[in-house]
């Protein structure tokens, strides 16, 4: 029996993902999420009959049989990918939808959604959509962007392939062939891209022809499915509906369910066992997370795969959304272990680092991904930020300061949790929308790099190197005289060394022009006093002085905080490192 194929729809945030599904089931999902972005993966399912009705003039132009039974339809959260939803040894998903917008091309988001796919090997076309926006295009009220594209003059033809060259020459840059829907020569070796608009439907019949006829051109091994087999899938969602109490929204990808069996699940620290007494299947073309508000789901005894379905059973209560969910034969079932394996291999990290926080494992599993490359995580976690969390990022702290990072997504803080991070220095990022997090990480990073590099400059004793000018007020207790500074800087309380690397004194203060400064950098000449130092004997006009710097600030400079300094000043360190090494 072959399943309906399961399709992901990606891309960058705005760029109409949601938007291109509403086209095809009628709804308005895209409106009702937070800040109008999708925040957790929504199934939805389109039947034969309407895809048929849809695309006929196109499979029948080419001859194409429709031999699935539907697709169903996966819309992710911002570009956070497939990896929400997944199984052992790769994606849930059979084929994705990468939503392009025309006019603006491949976002940072885009680039890594294709790596994500090119890593997965997971088949992929591109919709190029709201071509609608095109200058001078005039929107039709066909579903076909064939239709379409014959209304067109010749100037706005023109601009539509600039772009879509455009996208063929990023996707080229990610080791993609591509092209045109209507000029691909080899489905095979050419990713296919098809001009849409989400606002005026264009396209919509050519996006569905082409799905189904990948699907069973290319993936119809792989959409067979053991119809007797023991169901297996993943939690999208856990939810509480009135007259059904705690209930999971589940993608079924393989197998069979039906009420009465044994079902398996993570709660986060265990796996439980429970058994379904009942299975509410959405009607066609609703979307799964908002059928049970508007009563659309049907009861089912039995389902196959693939299907977006409600199930309905007791202790649900801790099932964690992103857990796999499989059809059991009781607790020495070898599935237990697996489904361990797979939380185990969720929430583990580095060791050391940063720690992340989610709402769901789909969550967690995205976060992984984006914080790749760009620092480690001691571990992931899922629910709220506890005492014992702000304790374990306090002891990364202490070995890195970039580690002092708690990142929070979907979840709420507490007030005594807050201020126990702020106490201690820990660093809180909050957000509700995933897309955000990268930045706000790489921004927090940058904060705490600038609060350590202002605190280093502060108590780090810097290289320095002073000339001597032929103005002296004062020749002893202490001495006052003009300097120059020629390379790095100085500042009251660093010890000053001559050129035989004999102290010669403390700096008491710096003025220019009467005013007292806090410091003194290359370029700058001003007045310094010093104690313990007297003009004429243990130094004269056009001596070179140096700053005395202690060996630990010299271990540091060199290692940790060697950013600080410049070539020049790098330079500067080794020799004051061999004055003091002789003297």
């Amino acid at each position: 029996m072959i399943r309906q194929p399961i399709v992901t729809v990606m891309g960058h945030v705005d760029h109409g993902k949601t938007s291109l599904l509403d086209c095809i089931r009628k709804t308005t999902i895209a409106k009702k999420e937070h800040g109008a972005i999708t925040q957790h993966i929504g199934a939805s399912e389109v039947p034969k009959d309407v895809i048929e009705e849809i695309c006929s003039p196109i499979l029948s132009k080419i001859g194409a049989k429709l031999r699935i039974p539907g697709i169903l339809f996966l819309d992710t959260p911002g570009h956070e990918a497939f990896t929400n939803l997944r199984k052992r040894g790769g994606s849930i998903s059979d084929l994705v939808v990468v939503v392009v917008d025309i006019n603006e091309g491949f976002k940072q988001q885009t680039s890594e959604v294709i790596n994500i796919l090119k890593s997965y090997k997971t088949p992929f076309l591109v919709a190029a959509n709201k071509v609608d926006l095109i200058t001078g295009w005039i929107p039709s009220k066909t579903l076909s962007i064939q239709e379409s594209l014959s209304l067109q003059n010749s100037q706005t033809l023109q601009r539509l392939d600039e772009k879509i060259y455009s996208i063929i020459a990023q996707l080229a840059t990610e080791g993609f062939n591509s092209e045109r829907f209507d000029r691909v020569k080899d489905l095979t070796k050419e990713v296919v891209i098809i001009p849409t608009s989400a606002k005026t439907k264009e396209g919509i019949a050519e996006l569905l022809a082409f799905i189904a006829g990948l699907s069973q051109k290319f993936l119809e091994e792989r959409l067979k499915i053991e119809v007797e087999g023991s169901g297996k899938g993943s939690i999208i969602e856990r939810k509480e509906e009135k007259g059904f109490g705690v209930t999971i929204d589940v993608i079924l990808y393989d197998g069979t369910l039906k009420v009465g069996d044994e079902i398996a699940f993570s709660d986060g620290k265990e796996v439980k066992i429970t058994k379904v007494k009942g299975i509410l299947h959405p009607k066609p073309l609703v979307e799964t997370k908002s059928a049970a508000k508007k009563g659309k789901f049907e009861s089912v005894k039995e389902i196959s795969a693939a299907a977006g379905i409600k199930i309905i059973a007791p202790d649900l209560e801790g099932a964690i959304p992103g857990s796999p969910i499989f059809v059991v034969k009781g607790p020495e079932d070898e599935k237990i272990q697996e489904i361990k394996s797979e939380i185990e291999k969720a929430l583990e990290g580095d060791g050391e680092g940063i720690i992340v926080k989610g709402d769901t494992i789909g969550s967690l599993e995205a976060l992984r991904h984006f914080l790749q490359n760009k620092t480690k995580v001691a571990y992931f976690g899922l629910g709220t930020v506890t005492k014992e969390d702000i304790s374990y990022a306090s002891s990364f702290k202490e070995k890195n300061n970039s580690y002092g990072i708690i990142v929070c997504f979907n979840v709420d803080v507490e007030k005594s949790i807050r201020e126990e991070c702020e106490k201690r220095g820990i660093k809180l990022i909050t957000t509700k929308v995933i897309y955000e997090v990268s930045d706000q990480l790489e921004k927090t990073l940058e904060e705490i790099k600038n609060e350590e590099k202002k605190k280093a400059e502060e108590n780090l004793v810097l290289p320095a190197q002073i000339r001597v000018l032929p103005f002296c007020f004062r020749f002893s207790n202490p001495a006052i005289f003009g300097v120059r500074v020629e390379i790095g800087k100085i500042k009251p309380g660093y010890l000053l060394m001559n050129e035989d690397g004999k102290r010669i004194g403390r700096i008491k203060s710096i003025q220019s022009e009467k005013v007292t400064l806090n410091e003194a950098t290359k370029g700058q000449e001003v007045a310094i006093s010093v104690d313990d130092a007297t003009f004429g004997r243990h130094f004269k006009e056009n001596s070179t002085l140096y700053s005395i710097i202690p060996k630990e600030d010299i271990e540091a400079l060199i290692g940790k905080y060697s950013y600080l300094l410049d070539e020049e000043m790098k330079q500067l360190l080794l020799k004051i490192r061999i004055l003091q090494l002789k003297s």
